[in-house]
């Protein structure tokens, strides 16, 4: 691909070097897909952009899982896209959570007995496949050794930078299986939030506006939005409970489903818990 100099294709032969050793150095984003998979004809794309955009500051490495199912099958592949990033040897979640929990780490060593499996694997089916007349052989066993990382996560990762209009594209490509996982719903909460803010005031064009007048509710809507956004949880929720305090009906109960969006993109389980304690005693 001598156009698109940080993008590479990935084989059986080339993974342990292209994907494993380059990942220390530079983080890998690893990108399962097929040519009759339609969602990936919309993302991978959208990651071969953001390759060059982003000049090498990760390399996107992509797997045809019909060619390489040796590969696809060693990783645990059930279906595409599906794709996952690899930092110092090792799959990392896009935030470093996935549906609530830490991203276990998983050792190099245990992917490269993966890819080693495969390379070995390959070569003696190589003769036995001849013989069948070209068909592919069986795919390599599965091995526990790596967990894909789906669709949402890069979606997530892209609206972390700013590029809304390229996580919108991605989330409107996946499939229904996915369309409906945690991670998407968590990224459509934050593409809504981010569009909130693309007219608003600034922070504190809102913040005297709230001090002129404090039942300004469209005001401490935008001001907690852009707390949220900026990564200020608790002052983002403390004004939606002040909002949810003032006028529970406002804007036809846009207090109560702003903190329901807020609470599924914040991170913070015990400030979440928090706040969700401080709604039910408001509503009940």
């Amino acid at each position: 691909m001598a156009d698109l100099p940080h993008v590479v294709d990935i084989t059986t032969d080339t993974f342990e070097t292209e994907v494993l050793q380059r990942s220390m150095q530079t983080p890998v984003l690893v990108d399962f897909w097929a040519t009759w998979c339609g969602p990936c004809k919309s993302l991978t794309p959208i990651l071969e952009k953001l390759a060059g955009e982003y000049g090498g500051a990760f390399i996107l490495a992509k797997v045809d899982v019909d060619k390489e199912q040796q590969i696809a099958a060693a990783f645990q592949i059930r279906s595409v896209p599906t794709v996952f990033l690899l930092v110092g040897g090792q799959p990392v979640d896009a935030l470093g959570r996935a549906a609530g929990r830490p991203a276990a780490p998983v050792p190099a060593a245990a992917w490269r007995r993966a890819a080693g499996r495969c390379r070995r694997r390959t070569g003696r089916t190589r003769a036995a496949r001849s013989a069948r007349g070209g068909r592919p052989p069986a795919p390599c066993r599965r091995s526990r050794a790596g967990q894909g990382r789906t669709a949402p996560d890069p979606a997530l990762a892209l609206l972390k930078t700013g590029a809304a209009g390229e996580a919108e594209q991605l989330l409107d490509a996946l499939p229904a299986n996915l369309s409906t996982d945690d991670r998407a719903v968590r990224a459509r909460a934050r593409l809504g939030f981010a569009a909130l803010l693309k007219d608003a005031p600034p922070v504190a064009v809102l913040e005297q506006a709230i001090a002129a007048n404090e039942g300004d509710l469209k005001a401490r809507h935008l001001l907690a939005v852009h707390h949220l956004v900026g990564g200020d949880a608790a002052a983002g929720l403390e004004q939606l409970i002040e909002m949810l305090r003032r006028d529970r009906a406002y804007e036809d109960g846009l207090p109560k489903k702003a903190l329901i969006d807020a609470f599924r993109i914040v991170e913070d389980e015990d400030l979440v818990g928090q706040y969700r304690r401080k709604m039910a005693s408001l509503l009940f």
